[in-house]
């Protein structure tokens, strides 16, 4: 019977075991530079199979939130470096999360104060995280969005493109393509976000249709076996929503599934919050994507406990299951699960912006 504990074969890497840290914002990169807490950060996780970068983004424009670290900017790549670099001498594997949130930022994070873009000219009923004149951090609405042209596309594509060479210059053992929780990709492929006409709007198949064009840009790039994908078929994150999910994220899938790729992530249920809020069949999921010949390692994210990620593995239904808050509080959390230690409880008090509290001192087992 297969463990969570066991190896397993990512695209071109081994991993020591089938626990990843999901991504996790953390807000603590100011000028969206990697910093020695950064380092320290990631190094005290290595013992994940896999580490999941933050949200990381691929350009000024795809950035939506204050002090996050981005890969468009040589220091940025230069601090990712010295990340990469400790993970890796103390034995772990890290991906980098490609990020464009779309319409879910604000104008003072835009480059020269613009509006971000989108789909289609909708507001997110959504919150992002800026600095305030004061210096002070804060939750603010989301600004107008405007509606991306069908000329401006092949230039994001070129983004994404460049982000993912970065990464690997960067060391990272590969990327991780955020289609999920309501950013960019993920309202092209949502109906109460994308309104459009022309070929990216309208029908599933078109909807799906710049998801497939990041993939395939960034699979020619760096290859397959170097990317994976995370998606949130039902979450309602950051206003987006859809009233059939099931044939849409199934398309998508089948539509991976002759890309060769190291993994697909997925979120069950609504990010952070109850696994059950929409009727989903997350089995035919999997069976779509491996009735075309999918052959990624299978990752499953939201709220799993120890029985349930073991049971998941176990099972077969899934290779690999990611954690996110739990990984905030115990940065030895692979080996807490192993000996089925008690757990740090996370303070939510820091967990966007700050220091070292709440995000480098949370204690080891003795």
């Amino acid at each position: 019977m297969t463990s969570l504990f066991d190896p397993i074969q990512l695209g071109r890497i081994t991993l020591s075991n089938r626990i990843a840290m999901a991504p996790l914002t953390r807000n603590r990169s100011p000028g969206a530079v990697p910093n020695d807490l950064n380092v320290t950060y990631y190094q005290q996780r290595a013992s994940a199979g896999l580490l999941i970068s933050e949200g990381t983004p691929i350009s000024q424009q795809g950035q939506g939130y204050a002090q996050v670290p981005g890969l468009y900017l040589p220091e940025s790549i230069d601090g990712w470096k010295r990340v990469t670099t400790a993970v890796h001498e103390a034995g772990g594997r890290i991906a980098a999360q490609l990020w464009h949130v779309g319409r879910v930022s604000h104008t003072s994070l835009q480059p020269d104060g613009g509006q971000p873009v989108a789909p289609s000219a909708i507001r997110a009923k959504s919150k992002t995280f800026i600095i305030n004149d004061d210096g002070t951090g804060g939750f603010t609405d989301t600004s107008e969005p405007r509606a991306l042209s069908l000329d401006e596309i092949p230039g994001i594509l070129e983004d994404y493109r460049r982000a993912a060479r970065s990464a690997v210059d960067a060391g990272f053992d590969a990327v991780e393509i955020h289609a999920a929780n309501g950013y960019l990709i993920d309202q092209f492929l949502r109906s109460n976000s994308n309104t459009r006409t022309d070929a990216y709007g309208g029908s599933i198949e078109n909807r799906t249709r710049f998801a497939i064009e990041v993939v395939d840009t960034i699979v020619k790039e760096i290859g397959a076996e170097r990317t994976g994908i995370r998606i949130s078929p039902v979450t309602p994150a950051n206003d987006v929503s859809d009233p059939d999910p099931q044939p849409l994220f199934n398309l998508l899938v089948e539509k991976l599934a002759a890309f060769d790729l190291a993994f697909i992530h997925v979120i069950e249920g609504a990010t952070g919050g109850p696994r059950d809020n929409l009727p989903f069949d997350w089995a035919a999921l999997k069976t779509a994507y491996h009735a075309k010949g999918g052959k990624a390692v299978w990752m499953v994210n939201n709220s799993y406990d120890r029985e349930m990620a073991i049971e998941a593995v176990a099972s077969g239904r899934a290779d690999m299951v990611s954690f996110g808050r739990l990984f905030i509080s115990n940065p030895d959390l692979v080996e807490r699960l192993k000996v089925d230690a008690p757990l740090n409880e996370p303070d939510r008090a820091t967990f966007y912006g700050g220091g070292a509290a709440g995000y480098t001192n949370y204690p080891k087992l003795a």
